[in-house]
């Protein structure tokens, strides 16, 4: 998906970037050897790069959250995962069980749902980035409130403008209507191509709707053959 670049000072920072993103993949499979995460430094104000903001500079910028009552019960603030360059970007609605106890999105049995998607898509995790609306786990894996997406909202969309992905993948109604800024229903909107801005969103089904009707399964997989058949055909800009 990535265009060649002949400039040798951006290829380095590239390469460089994509081996952290591999590194940081491997810390996270508990692999022996792997270096230690290092130390992040702080930050005086918002780092603008020629992406917009880091995404280093916003989690600091989130800091130890508590905005609002979702924090009172939280393990560990889920602020997302993947490469900050990605040109594929997941949306969900917030951790669940599973995703509080490590800090990480998806890696429970939705998210187990998600990477096979990836896998049978030709994508490996770390090339994708992987986000929820709200940071903190809802209460009994609830639908976030009103006044809690509104909370997280401007801390998601900021993310999405350090990634500047080439699509969205809306998990669910809650994502998408977070994302689109919309009420309209996800039956109206699933498998048919919106936009944030300049970039495209697709909304899909949720992994846990699918792990409850597996039958709808087929239909998400038609949803993400319209946007590997975008990336494949559009390339980079």
């Amino acid at each position: 998906m990535k265009s060649h670049r002949e400039d040798p000072v951006q290829e380095l920072q590239e390469l460089t970037a994509a081996l952290e993103d591999w590194l940081r993949f491997q810390r996270h499979l508990g692999w022996p050897g792997t270096p230690a995460e290092p130390e992040p430094q702080a930050v005086a104000g918002p780092q603008e790069t020629g992406r917009g903001l880091t995404l280093k500079a916003i989690r600091e910028k989130l800091g130890d959250c508590k905005r609002c009552k979702l924090s009172q019960g939280r393990q560990h603030l889920v602020f997302g995962d993947g490469s900050a360059r990605a040109s594929l970007m997941f949306i969900g609605e917030g951790p669940g069980e599973e995703e509080d106890l490590q800090g990480l999105p998806f890696v429970g049995a939705a998210g187990q749902l998600l990477n096979s998607l990836l896998s049978k898509l030709g994508l490996r995790r770390e090339e994708v980035y992987i986000a929820n609306v709200v940071k903190c786990r809802p209460p009994g894996n609830r639908e976030p409130e009103a006044d809690e997406t509104g909370q997280c909202r401007p801390f998601l969309l900021e993310q999405i403008e350090a990634i500047k992905p080439r699509v969205i993948v809306t998990l669910g109604r809650v994502a998408t209507q977070a994302v689109l800024g919309t009420q309209a229903p996800l039956t109206r909107l699933r498998g048919q191509w919106q936009k944030y801005g300049k970039i495209k969103v697709m909304p899909t089904f949720h992994p846990s709707y699918l792990l409850r009707f597996p039958r709808e399964r087929h239909k998400t997989w038609g949803d993400m053959q319209q946007v590997m058949e975008f990336l494949a055909d559009h390339g980079e800009d």
